[in-house]
């Protein structure tokens, strides 16, 4: 399968059509959020290069490509924890992928299920974080050795 990109298409053959046709940014890139299947819970954002969308396309696993590593990396390829993609999306410019995946494990390196766990709260002119999501569901001294 190629994925390929096309910028000869009308405003509205791209919201309406029916065409798979991603728009990369201009660094081939296009954000990803990953949601729990059932719950559908944000688990995570992340980018996908046009090789991370076809091999998640064709895997059904979800790949992702790494900005600080500039690397494609399979979820769960070291710690194990990999999603099977159960629906994939896209927005209307086809700009933003969303994918509805079975999470093994937990989704963040830091051992949540989540990689959101933290609330922004604003008191008194002064913002700060709260942790929602307390719970360790891995160790991530144990998995990423």
């Amino acid at each position: 399968m190629s994925v390929q990109v096309s910028a000869s298409f009308h405003n509205k053959d791209l919201e309406e059509g029916l065409k798979f046709s991603p728009s990369f940014d201009a660094a081939g890139l296009v954000t990803c959020v990953a949601t729990d299947a059932a719950s559908g819970d944000v688990l995570m954002v992340a980018h996908m290069n046009e090789e991370a969308l076809r091999k998640t396309i064709e895997t059904g696993e979800g790949w992702y490509y790494s900005r600080s590593r500039k690397a494609l990396w399979r979820k769960g390829e070291t710690s194990g924890h990999v999603q099977r993609v159960v629906e994939m999306r896209l927005d209307c410019d086809q700009d933003a992928v969303w994918i509805k995946v079975e999470q093994t494990g937990g989704a963040c390196h830091t051992g949540r299920r989540s990689c959101f766990y933290r609330a922004v709260k604003s008191e008194h002119g002064s913002v700060t974080l709260a942790l929602v999501d307390v719970g360790h569901v891995f160790d991530p001294a144990e998995v990423y050795r």
